[in-house]
């Protein structure tokens, strides 16, 4: 019976044989091998690339820290726009994690949406928002 290697011990060994072939100089008519790195094979992990959502929290945090929440609560709409079209494509890759993201997303709107917001708690649901996206997307 033969045994089934784990693709976490059998990585290592592709990544050697595709550099021996690199080294050894393929020729023109040999199949190109594509490497994945392990930053771009984490960034697609669970919900995938969500890069585009955590530039939006870094945003809308800058514009707490610098005590301006009316602009800090303009800039969080985008994150809920975005991140509800996105819905769709996202949700079905890990439905856990969509609303574990989507959750603290709430939370932040929720925040910054008060009637007299206070930044301290902005901040901190921002922060959590990071933590969310972060896990998601393998990065955590």
């Amino acid at each position: 019976m033969e045994e089934t290697m784990n693709v976490a011990k059998l990585f290592p060994a592709l990544l050697m044989a595709a550099a021996g072939v690199m080294a050894a100089g393929a020729s023109r008519d040999a199949p190109t091998v594509y490497l994945i790195s392990s930053a771009h094979a984490a960034s697609t992990t669970k919900l995938g690339d969500l890069s585009a959502f955590r530039k939006i929290v870094v945003d809308t945090t800058t514009l707490v820290n610098a005590g301006n929440l009316a602009g800090a609560k303009a800039r969080i709409k985008d994150l809920e726009t975005s991140w509800d079209e996105a819905e769709p494509a996202l949700k079905p890759r890990s439905a856990a994690d969509w609303h574990s993201v989507d959750k603290a997303i709430d939370r932040a709107l929720d925040a910054l949406r008060a009637s007299t917001p206070n930044p301290a708690a902005c901040k901190q649901a921002l922060a959590d928002v990071l933590t969310s996206i972060d896990h998601a997307s393998g990065q955590a």
